[in-house]
């Protein structure tokens, strides 16, 4: 079976997403099986996936990000969008801020690759996909949606990052999280146009001065979640393929 677009939900909207899905699809990979749901867009057939596992069990440093790049590739997706929740770097940037990333800066130093065993240097001038762009910015001036443009900073996980991090970080990005460069990446090398929206769930630590939690992140997206989904969705339906 062939799909058109790829649909990665998150934290605050994978359930959201699911609850959209109709029957199960299982892709085997070279990396592992890619597990996710069917659903139709508009006249697109779409895969969903959800990032970190049913009940969201799989941490940020743990994630198959291998399979779904190349599980996508395989039933033929061209272009992939996805939310990711994240800290803001900017104080005028509160939570509930809807950001499209434009680049990445990559801290992980999880060094995957699709090309492990062959030379392949990918260019990355343009970080993130420019179809998907321009289809999640035509969905949020229908929606009449405010949209930021901004830089992703990719930390490891599981554990935020101390005030003195985000210290460096603020000089290098607007917004830090764990999952989008990883996916950028291989995406990219899998030939699959991709896309992040950025919701903003707290301020980066040392920023306000209180304590970070992953309920803090929870409650935003069940604020914000339902809005992402929606313009992911008439991203996926209007993206020029």
């Amino acid at each position: 079976m062939r799909f058109d677009v790829g649909l990665i939900g998150g934290t605050g909207t994978a359930e959201l997403l699911r609850v959209r899905g109709a029957g199960l699809v299982r892709i085997p990979t070279p990396f592992g099986i890619l597990r996710g749901q069917e659903a139709m867009i508009g006249r697109r057939r779409a895969v969903i996936v959800s990032r970190h596992g049913v009940g969201h069990k799989v941490p940020p440093h743990a994630i198959n990000y291998r399979a779904i790049a190349s599980g996508l590739a395989a039933v033929g997706v061209r272009a992939c969008f996805s939310t990711a929740a994240t800290g803001s770097l900017r104080l005028d940037w509160p939570s509930g801020t809807f950001v499209l990333c434009k680049d990445f800066v990559d801290l992980t130093a999880r060094n995957l690759t699709m090309f492990e065993r062959q030379v392949v240097h990918t260019d990355f001038s343009t970080p993130f996909g420019p179809k998907g762009a321009a289809a999640l910015q035509r969905a949020s001036q229908e929606a009449s949606a405010a949209l930021q443009s901004g830089i992703y900073v990719c930390g490891n996980g599981p554990r935020y990052e101390t005030p003195h991090e985000i210290r460096l970080y603020q000089k290098l990005g607007d917004v830090v999280g764990m999952t989008a460069a990883t996916e950028a990446i291989l995406m990219r090398e899998a030939s699959i146009d991709y896309s992040c929206l950025a919701v903003v769930t707290n301020a980066a630590a040392g920023i306000e001065g209180a304590e970070l939690s992953h309920e803090e992140v929870v409650a935003e997206m069940r604020r914000s979640g339902q809005r992402a989904v929606e313009l992911l969705w008439r991203a996926a339906e209007v993206v020029e393929l």
